[in-house]
């Protein structure tokens, strides 16, 4: 009990409580607020009024782990599927506490939000309590992170970026916190955490090279040949989970042309592709980047905004650099220097292997932990943050115009009875087998869009959260449909009402399950 009361009374715990309790109430608070100037609560917040298709994948494969332990049938695209199992072409590891959520408290349409919005808590309370900020520096944290409006917009929606936010937040407070008191404990969490968000997302190996510094300045050789055995060990599940759980995407996830250049091409034209696709590719980041800070356009504004980030970064670390030659102690120096590092390293890792529109909301995590890290720079007239803000505030709050990229989706009487009446018609006209799964008869497939007298018309997809828990979606395409069409796999197809595909499954004697004006969809057998 006296080791207790000591521990407690160092430090002032006491005020430290207080201080990651009142910014743990932030996330929530944002979000409300948000929510309240459109008049709406937390609780309105409604996925199927969503237009981000991804969510729906997500959520139902979850959905499907929940109440089975795997999707009873597969997922993927154009009727591709995984080795083993039914997971889409992302790694299952980047939802697992959504997974963990589920199975503690249930999974429906407001489990995702809620569950976003605890793991920023849980994050925020974390942080504070790890890196003992100041009054200053908290101040500078709650600022930035409510003008960085991304947070709340990925907070009540169904993707995961905030799982990643989140376990960031952590591992840089862990890392902070270790630079004060080489814990190896310290060292271990921050190899896991850092080991689960390569899994999740492969770009995220940048973040071991932070715990593998620390264990190599700790220990030399130990370090080394620790480091490379967990390094090699991490990239090595990640490889089997992509091969054995990942299904196959309509194009490569990420390129890697650049590099098999320099085998097919040798070495000069290796390194003349290399640069080429730097250029090319470059140019078009630029493009963006004008057109996000002219027209506020969503990509280019995330590109705005990381650009600034990064150049942040990079001066206070050779500042910080600088002053440590002149015999200073800098106490956030490798803390910022590997960050900066992080934010070059995917910079080009987005220019050599991503699509850049795709690739864009990426680099939001990456934007979103630098706020972190920013917070706690020396400061002395509020320089980085007052531009980071002002940034932040144009970006992302006054040229944010685009309701597909900002705005929540909110629910309405007429959209909830509709899904409703879809839900009823699911129950009584879809079947899902149980036997030798995960199989095509438990999948509908979702035909991207198609051809009708109002011209291409997309599949009214949302509607497909009213599936029966298990059922695997495998997203086609008009084109692999049309030609394929005699010999489809999956037992139920869902499409644009009034189509030609529709027109097909009529003529091919198909049973109809359910119609309105915006979707069909059949039973094909």
């Amino acid at each position: 009990m006296n080791r207790f009361v000591a521990w407690w009374k160092q430090e002032n715990r006491l005020q430290l409580l207080g201080k990651a309790s009142l910014m743990a109430l932030l996330p929530f608070l944002c979000c409300l607020i948000s929510c309240a100037v459109q008049g709406r609560s937390i609780g309105e917040v409604y996925l199927p009024a969503s237009e981000w298709n991804d969510e729906l994948f997500y959520f139902k494969q979850v959905e499907g782990i929940v109440k089975f332990g795997y999707p009873q049938g597969y997922y993927g695209f154009n009727e591709s599927h995984a080795l083993k199992l039914s997971f889409a072409a992302w790694s299952p590891v980047l939802v697992f506490p959504w997974i963990l959520w589920g199975l503690l408290f249930g999974w429906n349409l407001l489990s995702p939000i809620v569950c976003n919005i605890v793991l920023m808590t849980v994050a925020m309370f974390l942080f504070v309590w790890l890196v003992r900020p100041t009054w200053k520096q908290i101040g500078i944290l709650t600022l930035l992170f409510c003008l960085y409006t991304l947070f709340v917009r990925y907070m009540l929606s169904g993707m995961p970026e905030v799982i990643c936010f989140a376990m960031l937040i952590v591992f840089y407070g862990i890392a902070v916190r270790y630079q004060e008191k080489e814990s190896a404990v310290g060292l271990v969490w921050m190899f896991v955490i850092a080991g689960l968000l390569t899994l999740m997302r492969p770009y995220m190996l940048l973040f071991l090279l932070l715990p593998v510094w620390f264990w190599i300045r700790r220990n030399k050789w130990q370090g080394i040949v620790g480091s490379t055995l967990v390094v090699g060990a991490v990239l090595v599940c990640y490889a089997l989970i992509k091969h054995y759980f990942g299904a196959e995407y309509f194009a490569p996830l990420f390129f890697t042309d650049w590099i098999t250049a320099f085998f097919e091409q040798g070495f000069v034209g290796g390194v003349k592709n290399f640069f080429s696709t730097l250029y090319w590719m470059g140019k078009g980041f630029l493009a963006a980047t004008i057109q996000g800070f002219r027209t506020g356009l969503a990509s280019g504004a995330f590109f705005g905004g990381y650009l600034v980030m990064m150049g942040v970064l990079l001066w206070q670390t050779v500042a910080d650099f600088v002053s440590c030659k002149k015999g200073k102690r800098e106490k956030y120096l490798v803390i910022e220097a590997h960050l900066a590092f992080c934010f070059v390293g995917m910079l080009f890792a987005l220019l050599l292997m991503y699509k850049l529109t795709e690739g864009s909301k990426h680099l939001l995590t990456f934007i979103a932990v630098g706020i972190f890290v920013v917070s706690l720079m020396k400061t002395g007239f509020y320089k980085k943050a007052v531009l980071l803000g002002a940034v932040f505030a144009y970006l992302y709050t006054y040229q944010a115009a685009d309701p597909y990229d900002y705005q929540v989706p909110f629910v309405t009487e007429a959209e909830e009875s509709r899904l409703a009446q879809w839900e009823e018609a699911f129950e009584e006209g879809i079947t899902l087998t149980e036997t030798a799964v995960p199989n095509f008869d438990n999948v509908v497939i979702w035909v991207f869009n198609d051809e009708t007298p109002e011209g291409l018309v997309n599949t009214r997809w949302q509607l497909l959260y009213a599936l029966p828990e298990g059922m695997g979606i495998s997203c086609c395409m008009r084109d692999y449909v049309l030609e394929h069409f005699d010999s489809l796999k999956s037992r139920y197809i869902a499409l644009p009402a009034g189509g030609e595909i529709d027109a097909m499954c009529r003529e091919a004697g198909y049973a109809e399950i359910a119609r309105d004006k915006d979707m069909a969809v059949y039973q094909r057998y």
